[in-house]
């Protein structure tokens, strides 16, 4: 919920994530507030949580793609599996950059993502990354 919904329903909200988390191996969380850092006076609320959608759908493309394309180094199933099993919270950001120092603008954009509450990579116990570039 956003914070101007009042406390009972982000206690609410709260006591689902931590009760899903018991039921799955990774989880991302991306706080309704967050939102407001993506969005001017002209975005509305239908799009702001297509943009939320589009960044879970980054990742899970990021994931599908490191699996089914073809690469220097390819994974499978059991990789990716084996990095997030049992994992918890997790953060997914991606980045897109061209360039002088194209390849460190575009790591520090993907786990720069302003949806996620103030997420850090620190102490992450597993890590997938993806990177494609030109010839």
């Amino acid at each position: 919920p956003f914070q101007f919904e009042g406390a009972r329903r982000m206690k609410t909200a709260e006591a689902g994530i931590e009760e899903l988390q018991k039921s799955v191996d990774t989880l991302i969380v991306i706080p309704n507030q967050n939102l407001f850092r993506i969005a001017d006076e002209k975005t509305t609320f239908a799009d702001a949580f297509a943009m939320a959608d589009q960044v879970l759908y980054s990742g899970v493309a990021s994931i599908t793609d490191l699996m089914i394309k073809e690469g220097l180094i390819n994974l499978d199933f059991a990789d990716v599996r084996s990095v997030m099993h049992e994992m918890g919270r997790a953060m997914m950001g991606t980045g897109e950059a061209s360039g002088e120092g194209r390849a460190l603008n575009a790591a520090e954009a993907a786990i720069a993502n302003p949806l996620l509450d103030d997420t850090s990579m620190r102490g992450a116990r597993g890590l997938l990354i993806s990177i494609t570039g030109g010839r």
